[in-house]
């Protein structure tokens, strides 16, 4: 059962698969939360093509060492680009064996990294060992470590947009309200009263000669004031009416229309039977 590097057992795997190239960019985690290293490089099976151990440079994280993560006990995030190492520990990586060359993975090799993690009281997938012999040891006999389809829970995040609807107030403009002054022609009628004198002339009907004394002379005059009324015309401000200006809002529905994103799940199974189980895609 040899190991062979990705690279080697697959020289184009760059050009051909994108995830396969980013996923050697990947960093790897403990716990959720601690960052152990990052993903050095894949192990494959020369025969099979399978995947059997992701090599972790651990960083500053154990003093630069790498080691070697059976592929079953790795969570593969490709949307977070993690890889979750399942249980591993500090304790764990201070046992496991340094991987520095290739020529040094051998069945003894593997069963020092097996007997670390088969012996990890901290990950419950794996199952104390049984006797296996050297001579016809198989990967499948251990799925706990080497299945990568067996991991209990992968997640792969599908996204959609959404459009949200929000509202802002701007100024859509300014009403001035105030008032000026115009100016017209009026006209009023006023009554008005002009005295004005009246000469009678009548017969007499005293036939009484006059006193001499007062014929013919000329200082006599009679003496009467006459009066005429005039217009006497001012102006005063009246209230004409009353402007009451304010606010009243009224409510309208604006529709807007874009285009938005969706990710829809795609299942290459090679021919495999599949079951959906999602009840959005039954409806």
């Amino acid at each position: 059962m040899a190991l062979v590097k990705l690279e080697d057992f697959y020289p184009n795997y760059r050009e051909d698969s994108f995830e396969l190239d980013d996923i050697k960019k990947f960093d790897v985690y403990a716990n959720r939360n601690e960052k152990v290293g990052s993903l050095s490089d894949i192990l494959v099976d020369e025969h099979t093509g399978n995947f059997r151990y992701f090599v972790v440079d651990t960083g500053f994280w154990f003093f630069g060492k790498k080691v070697l993560l059976p592929v079953g006990l790795a969570d593969i995030h490709y949307t977070e680009k993690h890889i979750y190492a399942k249980g591993l520990t500090r304790e764990q990586v201070e046992n496991l064996p340094n991987f520095d060359e290739l020529e040094k993975v051998d069945y003894d090799y593997e069963e020092r990294v097996r007997g670390v993690y088969r012996g990890s009281v901290t990950n419950s997938d794996v199952k104390q060992p049984a006797k296996y012999d050297r001579n016809n040891y198989n990967y499948d006999q251990e799925p706990s470590l080497y299945n990568i389809d067996n991991q209990d829970k992968q997640s792969l995040k599908l996204y959609e947009e959404r459009l949200i609807a929000n509202k802002q107030r701007r100024k859509a403009g300014e009403v001035k309200i105030g008032k000026h002054v115009e100016t017209q022609k009026a006209r009023v009628a006023v009554p008005v009263e002009k005295e004005r004198v009246v000469i009678e002339r009548v017969n007499p009907t005293e036939t009484t000669p006059s006193n001499p004394e007062h014929a013919f002379q000329d200082s006599e005059f009679a003496r009467m004031e006459i009066y005429e009324e005039t217009p006497d015309i001012s102006k005063e401000a009246v209230l004409r009416e009353e402007v009451r200006v304010n606010k009243v809002v009224d409510t309208d529905t604006v529709e807007a229309s874009d285009t938005v994103r969706r990710e829809e799940l795609d299942v290459d199974s090679e021919g495999l039977p599949v079951v959906d189980k999602s009840d959005r895609h039954n409806k």
